[in-house]
């Protein structure tokens, strides 16, 4: 019994990737997560390439790493890809204080988020 493998998490065709504890709101990560939903490969790194946004070069590493496991660990056409998912999640929120007047304090939420990229391989 010990010695069954796991089947694969990923279906045929399909390659993930996943970053998580990114130092950013999951509101703001989703932002930059709209804009590759869908686009070519291609079309999707020029796009966060050139994105003013600081979260994009996050988001424009963990697409090379799904690029990188799609023809590494899937053997799938680099030139056929596409996004079809990217979805963010909630991470862990830290709470710290900021000094206010008269003896008070504020609490400052300092949130993360992880961030998913599923690409696909266009069938034609």
């Amino acid at each position: 019994m010990a010695d069954v493998k796991n089947e694969k998490r990923v279906e045929a065709g399909k390659a993930v990737a996943t970053c998580r504890s990114i130092r950013t709101s999951p509101r703001k990560l989703n932002l930059v997560a709209e804009l590759i939903r869908g686009l070519s490969v291609e079309k999707a790194v020029a796009e966060l390439t050139f994105s003013k946004r600081r979260v994009a070069n996050t988001a424009l590493q963990l697409l090379k790493s799904a690029i990188a496991n799609a023809e590494n660990n899937h053997n799938l056409n680099i030139d056929k890809l596409f996004v079809s998912e990217a979805y963010v999640g909630k991470g862990l929120v830290m709470k710290r204080m900021h000094a206010r007047g008269r003896g008070r304090g504020a609490r400052v939420l300092k949130p993360f988020s992880s961030l998913t990229v599923v690409v696909k391989e266009r069938v034609e």
